[in-house]
């Protein structure tokens, strides 16, 4: 008798924000293991902002556009049920690229084997996964973070940007962050311990705000945000800065292509540097990240928030909540236990 799983599909391609009539959930058939396979039964899976790229029809993405009628894809923690592979054993927790699915059967090669005393184990999906990967990525070897540099940092309390944060911290920079609640900047502030917060609902103008909270400069912007955010750091910049381009989230949902940076001549004059980055390009720092996160952990110098909403049938929602201000940190789904 064949195991039953439920999946996520894409029913229709968004238009602007993605609601419930673009997704649809579907009752499948597990397939039989082969040699070389495993069946595995998700525990976690995460959503990201880069899912909304891949759920249009065509236009650039690093991976490949999701499918209509097909089950979407995503990171995931899940637990072996049963194997034909001498690489796992039942029991065994994996992480894979597999999420929007309750269970499901998958070559060897697709998996990678985790660490079950790392808790909480969902941590690979944010702070020791692609999440803090990202940010360990983009702010030490894209922008060649210095002790005593400024930081600036947009949806600074967002999962990416929250370890950039923390990790500017630790190397001794002058830390900025934006935010989009009172709530989030007290937690970036108390909690964190960054030297300024803006909420850049409330700022009256977020050009003035981010000049006073940087009144010596911005020598690093991490943008996350892109819009607005990034007119009004290119305007604040040192000279030689550098800006690190690793989202742009306020234009994913934009129906026309947004506008440029009123102010982009100012990249020549102050010889400024901006870059984008995909994090699986530099795998070679790989071994690095893990060291020196997993000690940082330890040593209790990282934190981190997560939104978790409970139930595949409920992943939807969860990726909603990346677009809107109910989201704090990294966004999880409680697939199963």
């Amino acid at each position: 008798m064949s195991n039953k799983s439920r999946e996520i599909r894409l029913k229709t391609r968004p238009v602007g924000l993605a609601t419930e009539k673009n997704f649809e959930i579907a009752e499948v058939s597990v397939a039989e293991l082969e040699k070389g396979q495993v069946l595995v039964r998700n525990i976690w899976m995460a959503v990201d902002p880069y899912m909304r790229i891949r759920m249009r029809e065509e236009g650039v993405s690093h991976r490949a556009h999701f499918q209509l009628g097909a089950a979407l894809e995503g990171e995931a923690i899940g637990r072996v049920m049963d194997s034909r592979s001498e690489k796992f054993a039942a029991g065994d927790y994996v992480s894979s690229r597999f999420g929007w699915r309750e269970m499901f059967v998958a070559d060897d090669d697709l998996l990678k084997k985790l660490d079950p005393t790392i808790e909480p184990i969902q941590a690979y999906l944010g702070v020791l996964g692609t999440t803090g990967f990202t940010a360990y990525v983009g702010l030490l070897r894209l922008g060649a973070a210095k002790e005593g540099e400024t930081v600036f940092v947009s949806s600074a309390a967002g999962a990416v940007g929250s370890v950039v944060c923390q990790i500017a911290k630790l190397k001794g920079c002058r830390v900025v962050g934006s935010a989009g609640s009172d709530e989030k900047v007290q937690w970036l502030k108390t909690e964190l311990g960054i030297n300024e917060a803006i909420n850049y609902k409330t700022s009256g103008g977020l050009d003035e705000a981010v000049r006073d909270a940087c009144p010596e400069g911005i020598d690093i912007y991490f943008d996350n945000v892109g819009g607005e955010h990034l007119t009004a750091a290119l305007s604040h910049m040192n000279d030689f800065g550098r800006v690190v381009m690793c989202g742009m989230i306020s234009g994913l949902n934009e129906t026309k292509p947004m506008p440029g940076p009123h102010n982009l001549a100012l990249v020549i004059g102050k010889r400024l540097r901006l870059e984008g980055f995909i994090v699986h390009d530099h795998l070679d720092l790989s071994a690095s990240f893990l060291k020196d996160m997993t000690k940082w952990i330890e040593q209790g110098k990282i934190t981190w928030k997560e939104t978790v909403v409970s139930g595949i049938e409920n992943a939807p929602q969860a990726f909603f909540k990346l677009f809107s201000s109910d989201s704090f940190g990294k966004v999880l789904v409680k697939v199963g236990s």
